[in-house]
């Protein structure tokens, strides 16, 4: 079980700190808290250690008072993060002043850190503040940007504390090996909509949630990943570079643009296969029994990656209700990918909306079926797969 240490400075925002600490605890984290004496006036440590059911360190010292805490605690820690981190706290950590049990705990550990500021807008756009983080960041240090709106003292601007979902997120990214550093990786996610009049259009029931699952995983594994997606009613995963866009050939032609730069290009959007050939200008109303549309073949986004790919990973999806391994084997060949994940639609906990997935992998000589999981958990295990297959490609060329 790995250990987050949240140190808690004198903000109001403190009191958001009770909904992380639960979140990391759900997560199966082991949690310590340090709080300044200035934190103790916004929120209870009572409070917060009943949430870890342990007593919150305030003081260096036990009661009685020859037992030195910082470095013990530094030492069991994966991971630290400061929320809210006010000013104060931030110029302290930038200058090495180690007045209190949290500056010093804090400069003492060696773990991954993550800073998460919350402060008045003109504390936060001050230059000595500026000046603070940007040299906290030449240590490694990491930081949630905060938010912008309206503020406790009453001014709107920049200090709010970032979304506790971001935080969260730089936490898992902090505490992951980084395998795709300095790597591009580029996923589609989500349907496509093909319009058929101004109202009305043609879609699929895709969800978006693996696609955005690996988007998320990726970025946690170091990637700097850009996320191609139709509409969904998915939050955006944090620290990537998202490009909204409803078409199956807004998606095309987006791919075709970005594609080159990519060391890893993931297909998980459930694209339309079809469009009307001619949008009607106005609402088509309602007259006959019958309506019939003239469809058109869109381009085949995955088949155009295939046969233009230089040195890139290239991983497609494929939905079935039948024949899944035949018709997966025969869409790996065809679309000339490295790897082809296949699911069967009708298998109970598959398929489109799910948090699940239970699929096969298909790859140069070898067919490996999945069981059931998450498809946060799956997104992990492709994208370790692609990272064997491009290890096993350089090695093969050499």
């Amino acid at each position: 079980m790995k250990t987050i240490i949240v140190g808690v400075s004198g903000s109001i925002a403190a009191y958001k700190v009770c909904e992380l600490v639960r979140t990391l605890k759900k997560n199966n984290y082991d949690v310590e808290i340090i709080m300044t004496h200035n934190a103790t006036k916004f929120i209870s440590p009572l409070t917060l250690g009943a949430l870890i059911n342990k007593p919150v360190l305030i003081d260096d010292f036990d009661k009685e008072g020859y037992k030195i805490k910082h470095i013990s605690y530094a030492k069991k820690a994966d991971c630290f993060v400061i929320v809210p981190a006010t000013a104060n706290i931030i110029g302290k950590i930038a200058n090495g002043i180690c007045d209190d049990v949290l500056t010093s705990t804090f400069i003492a550990a060696t773990c991954p850190k993550l800073i998460a500021p919350a402060m008045n807008v003109n504390m936060y756009d001050n230059l000595a503040t500026q000046r603070n983080i940007e040299r906290c960041k030449t240590y490694g240090i990491k930081f949630v940007e905060p938010g912008y709106g309206l503020l406790a003292c009453g001014d709107t601007g920049r200090g709010k504390l970032a979304d506790l979902n971001q935080i969260m997120a730089m936490i898992e990214y902090c505490l992951c090996n980084k395998p795709l550093k300095n790597k591009r990786v580029l996923i589609t996610a989500g349907p496509t909509q093909e319009a058929i009049d101004p109202v009305r259009y043609i879609t699929n029931h895709s969800s978006g949630k693996m696609g955005y699952a690996l988007a998320k995983r990726a970025f946690e594994l170091g990637a700097k990943v850009t996320l191609i997606t139709g509409p969904t009613n998915l939050d955006f995963p944090y620290g990537v570079k998202v490009i909204q866009i409803k078409s199956a050939s807004e998606m095309f032609e987006t791919v075709k643009s970005k594609y080159q730069k990519q060391d890893y290009i993931i297909k998980a959007a459930a694209v339309g296969d079809y469009r009307v050939k001619e949008i009607a200008q106005d609402k088509i109303k309602k007259k006959d029994d019958i309506l019939q549309l003239e469809l058109i073949k869109n381009d085949d986004i995955l088949a155009y990656l295939g046969q233009h790919k230089t040195d890139q990973i290239i991983c497609g999806f494929a939905m079935e209700t039948k024949n899944l391994i035949d018709h997966a084997k025969e869409k790996f060949i065809k679309k000339n990918c490295d790897l082809l994940v296949a699911n069967n639609l009708n298998e109970p906990g598959a398929g489109f909306k799910n948090d699940t997935n239970k699929v096969t992998f298909i790859a140069k000589d070898k067919i490996q079926q999945i069981e059931l999981m998450t498809k946060n958990n799956l997104s992990d295990l492709i994208l370790k797969e692609l990272i064997k297959i491009k290890e096993e490609k350089h090695v093969n060329s050499n």
